[in-house]
């Protein structure tokens, strides 16, 4: 009788120790899938910061060469200008 009752609650502890194993595993896994998605979400977010600046950086180049152009553009029109008169 002793031994049933033995072998019953060794396979019960097994059990236990087997679904808290699983538990702890599949809380792992959760923690690490959330941080692999708040990991993925912040690079996002610096992917799209850089991006941005990018995007901004070109603009400003290109307004200053749009501008620097035109000056210079003006610039021989009034030394022709000025050349001629």
């Amino acid at each position: 009788m002793m031994m049933m009752v033995m072998v019953v609650v060794e396979m019960v502890m097994v059990l236990v120790i087997v679904v808290i194993a699983v538990v702890v595993v599949m809380v792992v896994m959760m923690a690490l899938v959330m941080v692999m998605i708040a990991v993925i979400m912040v690079v996002n977010v610096m992917v799209v910061m850089i991006l941005l600046l990018m995007v901004f950086v070109m603009v400003l180049v290109m307004d200053v060469v749009i501008v620097v152009t035109v000056v210079v553009m003006v610039w021989m029109v009034v030394v022709k200008v000025i050349t001629v008169g």
